[in-house]
């Protein structure tokens, strides 16, 4: 009797259990709107079969097919989480205990939603209104000939439908992004990129069984690493007969992982770095619209790649110094990487601006981290990018602000070279919004040209294990082809650097925020 009552006591637990997970997935199908729900059909399609999807109607419906296929249940409910996180209803996910950081560590673990599938689904995120009117016109022989409303991801499934888009086969995509909008192709290429990195692994998983099962270690003589911009060529020679057996492995994320064992900072540790942000919006006599979007960008792509960001807002030039010389003596450096610093602020010839309009050195910032003053950063990277102005020739354009005080609030500063605003040492990397003695530009709605345009190639060419060298140059290439809305005012951004390594961030685990 008393085993009996034990079993129905346990039973009764699970009820209660399963209960209240139903009730939890009521909650979350109510908060989800017809777009969420077709989001979520389209995410599920490589999961359920596409006959029980075309009845659904409401998220709980999609629930319910997850828990009959075992894909969802009481215990392990992350593939909920993981859809909720790509649809980016991050709110829904605590009544699943779940957090955004928390889904973003388990979805290389745990991720169900295919690449493929997420490829798509970024793409239909980025194409407009606009955009999708000209794609359908560009397909309307593909299409049905009645007249039907498409949406973004009505049309992906429809091309599914017809064998004409496939996880192997994204042709057609390719050609019509080429003509609509080339910035959609950037989701495409990192798609197969990833792909092509799949490959390559099985590939040389395949070569290694057979090296082992031909038994030829033993005789190999040497091995020939080429390095290249798009992949790395191996040849193994053999020394009876100097049989050569050559393969060709061409994949971004191969070349990164031999540049970050080769000749890169090292940046595997548990902790990335910090990361400071100064963000001086009112002054005195003006305020610095559009810094908020700017330091906000720059938080998300800098907590995105790892770092541990501290943002401080209208300091002082005093308030700037007393800053550094905190972060100078922090022992946690110790145990990080590298060292970030993202200052906005009104700027002169090697100075920023604090918000009393007193103006502080960049070389004296910059030099509170070199290795006899900071220590426990030494033979790290030392990042610091500079929104401000960098000249006093000011003109201001119909909604394009510069990021120079007026001209009466300061005398004409004598011109100092970028080159020094660095230390004589290794390792720090200065990325200035523009060239010495001119201004830089920043939208008072949109933000700074160089932190949009920065942020932007970030999140575009990291996941590329791309350098921070080449990602600057891309930022330079962008900014540059930028024009004021009078059309006659341009910026050249302007790196300088004692790096002795190439600065490579890991790629995160997470998409970009944006």
């Amino acid at each position: 009797l008393s085993a009996f009552r034990q079993r129905d006591c346990s039973s009764n637990m699970e009820n209660d259990v399963i209960l209240m997970f139903h009730q939890q997935l009521f909650l979350i199908s109510e908060n989800l709107v017809t777009d969420d729900v077709a989001a979520l059909k389209f995410l599920c399609t490589d999961l359920l079969h596409l006959s029980k999807l075309e009845g659904v109607k409401s998220a709980a419906d999609i629930f319910k097919l997850l828990m009959a296929q075992e894909y969802l249940n009481a215990e392990d409910p992350f593939l909920l989480a993981e859809l909720l996180y790509r649809i980016k209803c991050h709110s829904l996910l605590e009544k699943l205990g779940y957090t955004k950081e928390k889904v973003q560590e388990l979805l290389r673990e745990k991720g169900r939603i295919s690449p493929y599938r997420q490829m798509l689904y970024e793409l239909s995120e980025n194409i407009t209104n606009e955009m999708l009117k000209e794609i359908i016109f560009l397909l309307q022989n593909h299409l049905p000939k009645r007249r039907i409303t498409l949406s973004a991801l009505d049309l992906l499934t429809l091309l599914e439908k017809q064998g004409l888009l496939t996880r192997d086969n994204v042709q057609i995509l390719e050609d019509v992004c080429v003509t609509v909008s080339p910035d959609l192709l950037e989701t495409i290429d990192c798609y197969k990129k990833a792909k092509g990195e799949k490959k390559m692994r099985l590939s040389v998983v395949r070569m290694q069984i057979l090296l082992k099962y031909r038994n030829l270690e033993g005789c190999l003589h040497s091995a020939l690493l080429k390095c290249t911009k798009g992949g790395v060529y191996c040849s193994l020679v053999s020394r009876k007969g100097l049989q050569w057996m050559e393969f060709f492995i061409s994949t971004q994320a191969f070349f990164f992982s031999f540049l970050q064992n080769m000749k890169s900072y090292k940046m595997d540790g548990p902790h990335r770095g910090f990361c400071l942000i100064i963000n001086n919006v009112n002054f005195n006599r003006s305020q610095r619209k559009g810094s908020c979007k700017d330091a906000e960008q720059l938080e998300r792509v800098f907590t995105w790649l790892g770092l541990d960001v501290r943002t401080y807002t209208d300091l002082t030039s005093g308030d700037i110094i007393n800053l550094m010389q905190t972060w100078q003596h922090v022992q946690d450096h110790k145990d990080r990487n590298c060292f970030i610093c993202c200052i906005l602020s009104h700027g002169a010839s090697g100075a920023i601006y604090g918000t009393d309009d007193k103006l502080v050195s960049i070389r004296m910032l910059v030099s509170h981290f070199t290795a006899k003053q900071c220590p426990q950063l030494a033979a790290k990277p030392k990042l610091f990018f500079i929104q401000a102005c960098q000249g006093n020739n000011i003109q201001r354009p119909v909604c394009v602000d510069t990021d120079g005080q007026t001209p009466d609030l300061y005398s004409e500063q004598e011109r100092v070279s970028l080159f020094e605003s660095i230390p004589e040492e290794a390792d720090f990397l200065l990325g200035m919004a523009t060239v010495e003695g001119y201004v830089s530009f920043r939208h008072i709605e949109e933000g700074a040209w160089y932190i949009q345009a920065l942020c932007s190639k970030l999140q575009l060419l990291v996941p590329r294990g791309e350098d921070i060298l080449s990602i600057l140059t891309e930022v330079n290439e962008d900014v540059a082809g930028r024009v004021s809305p009078s059309g006659t005012k341009k910026q050249m951004p302007q790196p300088a650097y004692t790096l002795t390594r190439k600065f490579i961030f890991p790629i995160p685990i997470a998409p970009p925020p944006s």
